[in-house]
């Protein structure tokens, strides 16, 4: 799913969007399949009787219940947290009902560090830190997908954007130079047009 183009800026573009690893879903999955197993061998084994309708109904309301917390909820979170790398910024969203996010501008990036264990190694994941000036405590992603590669772009992102504000600001300065006068107010007009401006005697 793409971005809202709507929350971006004239010029920005998304350059990557990210959810969690899909590995943090493995948990919430295998919670279903037992539940549901579970739920189905016990609506099965229910001994017959007047009391059969309600033991059934009672167990088809706990395999809701605990699905709802273990794996509807994860599952949800999952797809309410957005990791987004634009050509301006590192953005992220976090939240199901109560949402919370952050953005860090890329000239305010100080360092990108990313940490993975054994088994992040094994499925590709990891914990990607960024520090950032004047903003407070580092941000910390969990299970970013290609955790090394995304603080590779990252970093290549904020060179670039330092390199692109420098031309900006060289190109600005040489403009600049031309379009106002040195200090003093002071302007070299030539030989020929000071001639020109000086009165007759």
């Amino acid at each position: 799913m793409a971005y809202p183009e709507q929350l971006l800026a004239t010029d920005e573009k998304v350059v990557k969007h990210l959810h969690p690893h899909w590995i943090t879903l493995v948990g919430p999955v295998l919670i279903l399949l037992v539940v549901a197993a579970a739920a189905s061998f016990g609506i099965a084994a229910t001994p017959a009787g007047e009391a059969q309708t309600w033991i059934r109904l009672a167990i088809l309301i706990a395999a809701a219940v605990i699905l709802v917390v273990f794996t509807l909820v994860p599952v949800l979170r999952w797809v309410t947290t957005h990791y987004v790398i634009t050509s301006h910024r590192v953005m992220f969203r976090i939240g199901v009902l109560n949402r919370q996010g952050k953005d860090v501008a890329f000239p305010r990036i100080t360092d990108v560090a990313y940490r993975q264990s054994l088994w992040d190694r094994i499925v590709n994941a990891g914990t990607l830190t960024i520090e950032s000036a004047g903003e407070g405590p580092a941000q910390v992603l969990d299970n970013v997908p290609n955790s090394d590669r995304i603080q590779q772009l990252i970093n290549h992102l904020v060179e670039e954007d330092s390199d692109r504000r420098a031309r900006d600001a060289g190109r600005h300065y040489s403009a600049g130079r031309y379009a106002e006068p040195p200090p003093g107010g002071q302007v070299d007009l030539g030989r020929e047009q000071t001639a020109q401006l000086r009165p007759p005697d």
